[in-house]
């Protein structure tokens, strides 16, 4: 049997971000406007550029072909990263657990609410850069700047997710506790621990990915770790060496990512 045109089913089509085609092509030639004004005004010092260029090239032709001789160096470096982020992520997840109860604003009281929500934002609004210079000037250079660097990252992230889990946490069974007369500490336990303990596994498991490689930059500014070896080698003008533990950095990264992205499917 024929189909008429008129009775064709007609085929969806996305609508546009802006209804109004006057509006929307005014907001285009206005982002296209800025951008070329942002970049016509940058105060780019086009001589220095051409100098970087020249040195980017001795930088690469002396980093190749990389230099493994010094590996037992190398490898206290990553150690003491591994270290630095097995502590923080410990540290970080003990710190986060009663602070993000604390932010849930279905279970904890107004001022407490308030008072965590304030904690999560500070701890979340600086880079781990500037916390690192931060302890390194407070606690001297070392693992141990890095370790509380990385502690402050950890609450920041983790504290606030887990917060908005137990945020969604199925209240019915917190109320079944309420109703048979279970305490305050019980009813977190019993009711909300085992909803949302999936959840703070795989956050851990994130986070200690998560710090292994904040623990590379970190470490640059002195906090301790493979950062500060590859630093170290730059000083030196060790390119070959640097390149060396760029590569291990590259590949640790993408060993640990895949390690707990299996890890996290088997818990979900």
């Amino acid at each position: 049997m024929s189909t008429s045109p008129d009775t064709l089913p007609e085929s969806w089509r996305k609508p546009p971000f802006i209804a109004n085609p006057v509006l929307r092509y005014a907001l285009y030639i206005g982002a296209l406007v800025y951008v070329v004004f942002t970049l016509a005004t940058l105060p780019i010092d086009w001589a220095r550029v051409s100098d970087g260029l020249s040195r980017a090239q001795r930088i690469f032709s002396g980093a190749f072909p990389p230099s493994f001789d010094r590996a037992g160096l190398l490898f206290d470096g990553f150690m003491e990263s591994l270290k630095i982020a097995i502590l923080a992520t410990v540290g970080g997840i003990i710190l986060s657990v009663p602070l993000a109860f604390m932010a849930a604003g279905n279970i904890a009281p107004k001022p407490i609410y308030l008072l965590g929500r304030a904690i999560i934002i500070v701890a979340r609004s600086f880079h781990p850069v500037i916390v690192a210079i931060i302890f390194v000037k407070a606690v001297g250079f070392g693992p141990f700047a890095g370790a509380l660097t990385l502690v402050v990252y950890s609450v920041g992230f983790v504290a606030k997710l887990l917060a908005e889990r137990i945020e969604e946490i199925d209240f019915g069974q917190v109320e079944a506790m309420r109703s048979a007369g279970a305490g305050f500490l019980t009813t977190q336990v019993y009711a909300v621990v085992p909803q949302v303990m999936p959840r703070l596994v795989g956050l851990g498991i994130y986070q200690l990915d998560s710090n292994l490689r904040a623990s590379a930059v970190v470490g640059i500014v002195g906090a301790g770790g493979i950062g500060a070896t590859l630093a170290n080698a730059f000083g030196r003008y060790d390119y070959d060496f640097a390149l060396a533990i760029t590569m291990v950095i590259v590949g640790v990264i993408l060993v640990s990512e895949a390690v707990s992205g299996v890890i996290r499917k088997r818990i979900t």
